[in-house]
């Protein structure tokens, strides 16, 4: 390629660059500012993932209801009409009709009776009066699972707020990548013009200019991947918050060091053994499958019933014409029932060692998550400090051989090299302090203590 077709290849990408760059600020100008603690509160308000949670609380809290209702008795109301010439239902139906006579028991009137039919209106109540606690213990059953559910939609905010905080601080990494592959661009182009003057004064040879070129086409090209990473970016968070990701939101806030705590390892340990909800619902559901077995056992004992019923009977639907009532007490006991009952409780049992056994695993998993969490922010702390330095060492570095190639005592390569070097330093500090931020929250995540009045969200 020669000069003249490169210089015009770099100003159609610089053209198109300054497009780009338009759009996209026509773009931001109708973005709504939003906060972290505004994208938090929405998350919480529309998120899916939290909703299921919700829902699944809702259906918890339905059930103690139904275990509740056990407990009370039990009325029901039957309407029907019948009609026959069956010898045993039309005797019976007659003396529930109140209207049999001497002449009914006649052979043929009782051997092939004429058709007769009977409206009858039935109200019938049972309720059990004992059944070895049973349901007492449904519906402590339910009420441990209902707080199962609870801490189930309390780590589901948590969770939530977490990926918001990801997110929202991977947005604002994202523009800050951008603004460095800008200043890069920028810088590639003033190394492109001080090259193109010492061409063209005839102090370095056209290799120094082809390659400044080159790298200002380069970090064109970075900046193009840049701005779409910003724009996935943006499209993650709207999906974090549970919007359409065609809403558009600028933070309002920016992407700093800040001071965030750090709490000594054995400390968050044991507050997460003791504040991690999701470690709370297993040990709710522990309690759940305690009372399994205690139920599993109650089938054992006997149960007692009582029931009643009031009924009228009638040829016809305008004249009552007869009603009876019945009611009484029974005593269930099950014999023999092929050994069913003894392996539900064999079965329940070995549900509740089973549980046992997850609580010990979250625990330990619990334990390493925790772990991990601190001595990822332990490290970030550290690195972003390292990363802060080197980008001052960098700037200066940059500022001393842009004089040293304008003097002719350095060459173009190691001028570029120097700019990748103040590049990278960029980038790198930029990524430290997100992963600072982000690794905080996460070992707030992990000791159970995430809250939308973290640190890490409130400015």
């Amino acid at each position: 390629m020669g000069w003249s077709a490169t210089r015009r290849n770099v100003a159609a990408r610089i053209a198109a660059a300054g497009i780009f760059t338009s759009l996209l600020a026509a773009t931001a100008a109708a973005q709504t500012s939003l906060s972290l603690q505004q994208a938090v509160s929405m998350a919480l308000e529309k998120n899916p993932q939290r909703k299921m949670a919700v829902a699944d609380q809702r259906a918890a809290a339905a059930g103690v209801q139904e275990a509740r209702s056990g407990l009370l008795p039990r009325l029901g109301f039957t309407e029907s009409a019948t009609r026959g010439n069956d010898p045993v239902y039309v005797f019976g139906t007659r003396l529930r009709q109140q209207r049999f006579t001497g002449a009914n028991f006649a052979l043929n009137a009782l051997n092939t009776p004429t058709p007769i039919g009977n409206f009858s209106s039935r109200f019938s109540g049972n309720w059990n009066l004992f059944d070895s606690f049973a349901n007492w213990k449904k519906v402590a059953r339910a009420q441990d699972l209902s707080q199962a559910a609870g801490h189930q939609l309390e780590r589901a905010d948590q969770e939530t707020i977490f990926h918001v905080v990801q997110a929202y601080l991977g947005l604002l990494l994202a523009q800050k990548q951008q603004d460095v592959a800008e200043q890069s661009v920028k810088t590639a182009q003033s190394i492109l013009d001080r090259s193109r003057a010492r061409y063209e004064s005839g102090v370095v040879v056209q290799s120094d200019l082809l390659s400044a070129q080159v790298r200002l086409a380069g970090r064109q090209e970075e900046l193009i991947r840049a701005r779409n990473n910003v724009a996935f970016a943006a499209a993650q968070l709207d999906t974090a918050m549970g919007v359409p990701p065609e809403e558009q939101f600028q933070p309002s806030q920016a992407l700093s060091q800040g001071t965030l705590p750090q709490a000594a390892l054995a400390d968050l340990e044991k507050q997460a053994l003791a504040s991690r909800p999701d470690l709370k619902q297993i040990e709710a559901q522990q309690m759940a499958q305690e009372k399994s077995v205690s139920i599993a056992r109650s089938a054992f004992g006997p149960k007692l019933n009582a029931f009643g019923g009031w009924e009228t009977d009638s040829a016809t639907l305008s004249q009552v014409q007869g009603n009876n009532w019945v009611a009484g007490v029974e005593l269930q006991l099950d014999l023999f029932q092929g050994g069913a009952k003894k392996a539900q409780l064999t079965r329940e049992k070995a549900l509740q060692e089973r549980m046992a056994a997850a609580h010990q695993a979250a625990s330990d998993q619990v334990r390493l998550e925790v772990r991990r969490a601190w001595y990822d922010f332990d490290s970030a702390r550290q690195q972003e400090g390292v990363a802060q330095a080197a980008v001052g060492q960098a700037e200066e570095s940059m500022r001393i051989n842009q004089n040293r190639y304008d003097a002719g005592i350095t060459t173009i390569t190691d001028l570029l090299t120097i700019e990748e070097a103040r590049r990278r330093a960029q980038t790198d500090y930029w990524e430290a302090v997100y992963r600072l931020r982000t690794s905080y929250a996460n070992l707030e995540l992990a000791s159970g203590t995430l809250s939308a009045s973290s640190p890490v969200i409130t400015p």
